[in-house]
């Protein structure tokens, strides 16, 4: 079997089981950015009420938000934590966007991909999966989006060696699997789902769809 054909079976199995995963969460393009940038390190149930409270504020648009100061976002971004860091974030992202786009996310629309991810994580604060799930969700670039997950399952499931860099485990999927922004959108969510229910550090393989497959299984530290 080819690495296309396991990364397809392993897509077609997860899917079979848990279904459409409706990612990402966001009623704008801006509310899908703003989301990937406050989802580091914190639970998207947490995400919800800082975007909700940003809502409520009428600031959830670029140009409301970029004409708040810290003291102003701060507080309205609490919930996500490490609101003073992530206040920054948005602050620093904004400035990008209006610096380089006059403020337009329809501008970006024009910049060729590779050039819009250098851009992105020239942003302080940006990293390669922020600047991924901008791509993928708000942007519908097909950029495969990798983490801890789906680095778990692939090393489980002998498809990359441990050591591997976020750069290899993208290539991975992107070299294997056509570039299809649909596609992309639900592995990376259905990887993620199969990683906080079953693909833990402590796995609970008897009950995980991908279990009858071969896979070996080393205990990782929480």
């Amino acid at each position: 079997m080819t690495t296309r054909q396991q990364l397809m079976n392993i897509y077609e199995r997860l899917f079979d089981a848990f279904g459409p995963q409706h990612w990402w969460p966001g009623r704008t393009r801006f509310e899908i950015i703003v989301g990937a940038i406050l989802t580091q390190n914190t639970s998207w149930t947490n995400v919800a009420r800082a975007i909700a409270n940003l809502q409520a504020a009428g600031r959830l648009d670029p140009d409301r938000l970029h004409g708040l100061d810290a003291a102003e976002l701060e507080p309205l971004i609490r919930p996500a934590g490490y609101f003073r860091l992530k206040a920054k974030r948005l602050r620093n992202f904004t400035q990008w966007l209006f610096e380089a786009y006059g403020g337009s996310l329809d501008a970006l629309e024009a910049v060729e991909t590779r050039r819009l991810r250098e851009e992105l994580l020239g942003i302080s604060g940006i990293g390669p999966e922020t600047a991924d799930s901008i791509l993928l969700y708000a942007m519908d670039r097909p950029v495969f989006v990798v983490d801890t997950y789906t680095a778990r399952v692939a090393v489980r499931h002998g498809l990359i060696e441990p050591d591997i860099n976020y750069e290899q485990l993208q290539y991975l999927f992107e070299s294997n699997l056509e570039p299809d922004v649909t596609l992309f959108n639900e592995y990376h969510a259905l990887l993620v789902r199969t990683g906080k229910d079953f693909c833990k550090p402590t796995p609970r393989c008897p009950a995980c769809p991908l279990n009858d497959l071969p896979h070996e299984v080393q205990i990782e530290s929480a």
